[in-house]
């Protein structure tokens, strides 16, 4: 597959989706928007892919959305923003929660405004230690989309939220690993390479069983207690009859090392 603002590739199992247009911090324009929507789809249906790595080239992670392509002239009628996140923000961040696989995020540099929520929206994140996540939307009257309302509350709790989110304040990659918004901050050099290595092994993991780990974890933000018992329980129904169950059990009893196809 050929795009012009990010790259993609497998390899080992793993789909890489690199954010690329690092002259604008990986920000987002019209055609970013529809090259990792093709890029999450092929990801979704290709059967070797079982993990996912979303990055940036340059020095930035992403900025968020590229203001340019929302400039508003004076006199002139305002755009409809919320069109613009139900056409592009909405379904990415659908998209990344929904995959039945592990997706992890090196954040290579700053992540800002939406480029931040995109990242708190995967499943185990790492980031540089001179990464910054900034809530920015405040600076220019917005509030903060791509599900950063809704990610920020449940990871850092509602007065953190709204601190972040008011202020703007620029968060460091050990403050975020502290509060609990992101896995684990590595050196600047081993980030990409963390990332993609822990993707590689989780590659060779039980895959349904990790898309199940991750659809429970997502419904407990919501789920009752009674809820989400009845929810482990039928998820625990499937996985007991997927192929990578009976792999685990017979290498265990076998004391060998489980070879895993991710069925």
């Amino acid at each position: 597959m050929s795009f012009n603002n990010i790259e993609f590739v497998i390899e080992d199992g793993v789909a890489i989706l690199t954010l690329n247009r690092p002259d604008s911090l990986n920000s987002f324009n019209a055609e970013m928007h529809s090259e990792v929507r093709e890029a999450l789809k092929e990801t979704k249906k290709n059967p070797e892919v079982r993990a996912l790595v979303i990055t940036g080239n340059g020095r930035g992670f992403c900025a968020g959305q590229d203001l340019s392509d929302r400039n508003v002239a004076p006199g002139a009628e305002a755009p409809n923003l919320g069109e613009s996140i139900e056409k592009n923000y909405n379904p990415m961040i659908r998209s990344i929660r929904a995959l039945e696989m592990p997706v992890i995020c090196a954040v290579n540099g700053v992540a800002a405004g939406a480029g931040a929520n995109i990242a708190l929206a995967c499943d185990i994140v790492f980031a540089a230690r001179s990464a910054k996540f900034i809530q920015a939307f405040c600076k220019i009257g917005l509030i903060p989309d791509s599900g950063g309302t809704w990610t920020l509350s449940h990871t850092v709790g509602q007065a953190r939220a709204m601190a972040l989110s008011m202020l703007g304040d620029r968060i460091t990659a050990e403050q975020a690993e502290q509060w609990g918004m992101i896995w684990k901050a590595v050196d600047d050099e081993a980030v990409k390479e963390t990332a993609i290595a822990t993707a590689k092994q989780l590659a060779t993991q039980p895959t349904k069983g990790l898309a199940l780990i991750k659809r429970a974890i997502q419904a407990s933000a919501t789920n009752t207690l009674d809820e989400q018992l009845d929810l482990e329980r039928d998820l625990q129904t499937i996985a007991g009859r997927t192929e990578d169950y009976r792999e685990g059990v017979a290498a265990f009893m076998e004391k060998r090392e489980p070879s895993f196809k991710g069925q």
